[in-house]
């Protein structure tokens, strides 16, 4: 089992990132499985805590942003237009706990999108042009490099916050329990 990255700083995430070659739209194309990557920022921990499961990306260039793993060990694509960025990041430490853990799975098919709610495409980000995923109804763009040919380094990008959010995505393979 390989470790997960981890960061003290976001530069020093963004020195790894700049090394990675970056990766095309067609390569994104099916369901990845997410995991934070701790560099120090309000987010670090919060969607694991929430029940992430990862993304989805599909061959007509749309995403399922993030989708969530519910009680019946099914996948449910969550919609994040009606989720305020700023409460997000104004409480994250409420975030992380059990009491918000149980909140969110009550509210989560509230959320549920009604279909994909975010489009891929290739844009200049940091010196290279690779593969992005921009929310639809949300100031947010998510750059992704490759770090092997099984997993991404992924960077939310949110308008009008310079942190940065990094995540790594390991591909999940065809006929594997995870890929059901």
């Amino acid at each position: 089992m390989r470790e997960r990255l981890t960061f003290p700083s976001e530069n020093a995430a963004f020195a790894f990132f700049d090394g990675l070659q970056p990766v095309s739209v067609e390569d994104l194309v099916g369901l990845w499985k997410g995991s934070g990557v701790a560099t120090g920022h309000p987010l670090d921990g919060v969607l694991e805590n929430l029940g992430w499961y990862g993304k989805r990306f599909r061959t007509d260039r749309r995403a399922d942003a993030l989708l969530f793993r519910v009680a019946d060990d099914r996948l449910l694509p969550i919609d994040p237009a009606p989720i305020p960025l700023g409460l997000a990041l104004r409480f994250h430490r409420f975030a992380r706990t059990e009491a918000a853990r149980n909140l969110f799975s009550h509210l989560a098919r509230h959320l549920r999108a009604k279909g994909p709610v975010a489009s891929l495409r290739a844009m200049p980000f940091r010196g290279a042009m690779s593969a992005a995923m921009a929310y639809d109804r949300k100031p947010i763009t998510d750059h992704f490099r490759r770090i092997d040919r099984h997993r991404l380094l992924g960077v939310m990008q949110m308008e009008g916050d310079d942190r940065h959010y990094f995540f790594e995505l390991q591909r999940v393979t065809e006929g594997t329990a995870e890929a059901r």
